[in-house]
């Protein structure tokens, strides 16, 4: 897929691959953006030449001929770090902002501050977030950088305009019997200055694309120190990934709740006042009749859509879970299931709602799979919690080679699974025996009910 450009740059980098560069307002901006550098440059050199003084007079004692001990050349390089530790966030920051906003002369898309919210209202808490945070000491080494680069690149900069104005109005400068020096030879009246003019406006496009590309350079290291690093969005997207899907979790478990009362509550009991019904109307009926013998139907019919919906009920979300936790739900599971499965289910307390329902749902599906692919003779199921882990291990004796490609459900497990942030591990070697482990992140906080 080719990439289209935009119609309009949003940087003076992107500025400068386009045609009309020179005739629009992005050779003004860059000359803008590089000339009023200088003013917090200049603002921060002071404290960072107070900042580094201490280090500089260790500098100077320990390559001075009368050396002073060592212990003094360490204690002040010591000073020097203690003040740059606890002053220079206090000097980086309010020019950090005033570079975000500077940076929209030579960058117009939107640059938001990297910095955390305090945790709490205050200084204290302010300060602690700020100092311990990666974007603060980012903001502080753009500091060091901008009047270090600034002061060394402002004076040349600023020595080519006015140089180039002088080639430019040479001509204007010059006066009949008073030689002008005009940096690259001499004029002694406008004739001669001309060419001198001419080479001026020939450099002057050439200046507009050399400035534009030092101040989108300058731009993109500001942008790059100054807002958000791609390692903190993602940190953040992950994060709201993480509430998204926990929201998810629990809007799915309050619906399949929802849904799980509704049948129970609408659609079964209805279908039992039909089941019964269609019982009395049996009995009125003559034996044999083929009135009578259709009623039957209808009343078979029903009792086994009975059986199918309780069935249906009990997966969506069984009674005894809501009523009982996950111990009594899991015994009630193996009771029902057509081989021998031993349970061990010993909880302290009753995990959260979702938790609790997908380790349900786990050791539903695990043992349905081994119903149907494992040709086993009997199973187990574990449920242990430790710590902030709830453990569901559920092995068979069957015939092993369990693959998730292979269609056997595994992979929508596992992304049940980590739809709460867990993990499963499934060891099912060629023979067997099987064994899937999931680990639910949980605490347990709801007292178990009896």
């Amino acid at each position: 897929m080719t990439r289209v450009p935009s119609a309009v740059p949003n940087t003076a980098l992107e500025a400068v691959a386009r045609r009309r560069f020179l005739l629009g307002r992005w050779p003004w901006r860059s000359l803008g953006y590089l000339l009023t550098a200088a003013v917090p440059a200049f603002v921060a050199v002071l404290p960072l030449v107070l900042l580094g003084a201490p280090w500089a007079v260790a500098l100077r004692l320990a390559t001075g001929e009368a050396r002073p001990p060592y212990a003094v050349i360490t204690s002040l390089a010591g000073l020097g770090l203690l003040i740059i530790v606890a002053i220079g966030p206090l000097v980086a920051l309010p020019l950090a902002a005033l570079e975000r906003r500077r940076l929209r002369l030579v960058d117009s898309r939107p640059i938001a501050s990297p910095h955390r919210r305090p945790p709490a209202a205050g200084p204290w808490p302010w300060l602690r977030t700020r100092y311990t945070e990666a974007a603060t000491w980012r903001a502080f080494g753009y500091t060091v950088l901008l009047s270090a680069v600034t002061l060394a690149l402002w004076p040349a900069v600023l020595l080519l305009l006015i140089v180039l104005g002088g080639l430019v109005a040479s001509p204007l400068l010059v006066r009949d019997g008073h030689p002008v020096s005009l940096v690259i030879g001499h004029a002694g009246t406008p004739a001669a200055a001309l060419p001198y003019a001419v080479a001026g406006l020939v450099l002057l496009p050439v200046t507009a694309y050399v400035l534009a590309v030092l101040a989108g350079a300058h731009g993109a290291m500001a942008r790059a120190l100054l807002s958000r690093g791609t390692d903190e969005r993602l940190r953040a997207e992950l994060v709201e990934v993480s509430r998204s899907r926990a929201r998810l979790v629990d809007a799915f478990e309050a619906e399949r709740r929802r849904i799980e009362r509704d049948l129970h509550d609408g659609a079964q009991q209805r279908l039992l006042s039909l089941t019964l019904q269609l019982g009395l109307a049996r009995l009125d009926l003559p034996p044999g009749s083929p009135a009578g013998q259709s009623v039957a139907d209808a009343h078979e019919q029903a009792k086994q859509l009975m059986v199918e919906l309780r069935e249906l009920v009990r997966g969506i979300h069984p009674r005894v879970l809501t009523d009982r936790g996950l111990p009594a739900a899991i015994d009630e599971l193996a009771d029902r299931f057509h081989l021998p499965v031993t349970v061990d289910a010993d909880l302290p307390a009753r995990p959260a709602r979702h938790i609790e329902g997908t380790a349900y749902f786990v050791v539903t599906e695990a043992l349905t799979n081994i119903a149907k692919h494992s040709g086993a003779t009997a199973a187990g199921v574990t449920v242990r919690h430790d710590g902030d882990l709830l453990t569901v291990e559920i092995r068979d004796d069957g015939d092993g080679g369990a693959d998730p490609r292979r269609g056997t459900g595994l992979t929508g497990l596992a992304d049940r699974v980590a739809v709460t942030d867990g993990r499963m591990l499934l060891s099912s070697p060629a023979g067997g025996p099987t064994v899937l482990r999931v680990e639910l992140p949980c605490s347990l906080s709801e007292p178990r009910s009896e």
